[in-house]
């Protein structure tokens, strides 16, 4: 199964100061603040919604298809995911701004500053998917937080081309109009959000979730630790346990991770609980690491996961993605 993944591309640039960022504010002086902290630490991750789950559809076994707008500092960032399974072809280079970024200060009490520079991410707008089809027909293209006129046109692009259409407009969700957010998610195949998405997609669009679920195939929801939702009209919901996790070393990028497990088990033809087990499988093991693509995504791994969780037969299940677990 050939995936595109349409979305954005990113490096997240974290910091920690040792201090508090209130020391250092002076009371009378806040209409003329001029501030420079000295960190103790600097991690550069490479992230970005559409990256992570790529890295993830990779890391299984399959060879996503990226498509976003990135600078000419994406070097060693393609490197990467080229290495990690990746099909980079489709990524547009641009001439003028760097990689999109996100930098973020934390002091010792977690309060944070931070600033998002969109920069290479707001030319996706550009990026034409009828060239792409014609070359080599994608079986879903998956729509992802990016550009909003970006994600329009994709989506509108995937209609017109008759391409199956997966809607995961995630953050985004905040920005967008109401007839924004209802064509973004109408006739889309699979339509993904976590808990306070699928509340904000019915507030922004006006509509009931039976509404939503009317006009979409399958609609997962991510429940956090209490596993996933997936809805089919007509069809009685399905609930998948999370598979627990000892401790979160780091939250970011489990989502990515769920929808990457997700989808390597659809493009296997597994029904959906196995579909969903894997997709909690590999949102534990992000927990368990580093930034969104510090995982291994090891298939012995999880397969003991997916065992302890759900049992025997569902690992059995599981074996077209993730073979004899070695």
């Amino acid at each position: 199964m050939r995936i595109a993944v349409s979305g954005s591309i990113a490096t997240d640039h974290l910091m920690a100061f040792p201090g508090r960022f209130t020391d250092q504010l002076i009371p009378d002086q806040l209409d003329h603040v001029s501030l420079s902290f000295l960190v103790d630490d600097l991690e550069v991750r490479r992230g970005g919604v559409a990256a992570n789950i790529a890295y993830g559809l990779g890391r299984l076994g399959l060879t996503p298809l990226l498509v976003g707008s990135v600078g000419l500092d994406f070097g060693a960032y393609e490197v990467w995911l080229k290495d990690h399974g990746v099909d980079t072809g489709a990524v547009r280079v641009s001439e003028t701004a760097q990689t999109a970024r996100f930098v973020c200060l934390t002091d010792q009490d977690s309060n944070q500053i931070a600033a998002f520079y969109a920069g290479a991410m707001s030319e996706a707008r550009e990026i034409d998917l009828r060239p792409l089809a014609a070359r080599r027909r994608p079986d879903l293209v998956l729509v992802c937080a990016n550009d909003p006129a970006a994600m329009i046109r994709h989506t509108r692009q995937a209609r017109e081309l008759g391409l199956p259409f997966a809607a995961d407009p995630s953050q985004q969700l905040a920005r967008l109009t109401g007839p924004e957010a209802a064509e973004l998610v109408d006739g889309a195949t699979w339509l993904f959000t976590n808990e306070y998405e699928a509340a904000l997609l019915v507030e922004r669009t006006g509509r009931t979730r039976e509404d939503l679920l009317a006009g979409a195939g399958t609609w997962v929801t991510t429940l956090g630790e209490r596993g996933v939702r997936i809805e089919r009209q007509g069809e009685p919901e399905l609930l998948v346990p999370a598979v627990p996790c000892e401790r979160v070393t780091d939250p970011t990028g489990a989502g990515d991770g769920f929808r990457a497990g997700f989808l390597a088990a659809v493009a296997a033809g597994l029904p959906l609980v196995a579909a969903g087990r894997l997709g909690c499988a590999v949102a534990a093991s992000v927990l368990d690491a580093v930034g969104p693509q510090g995982y291994e995504a090891d298939t012995g791994r999880l397969e003991e996961r997916v065992r302890a969780t759900y049992g025997p037969a569902a690992a059995a299940q599981l074996r077209p993605v993730l073979g004899s677990g070695t």
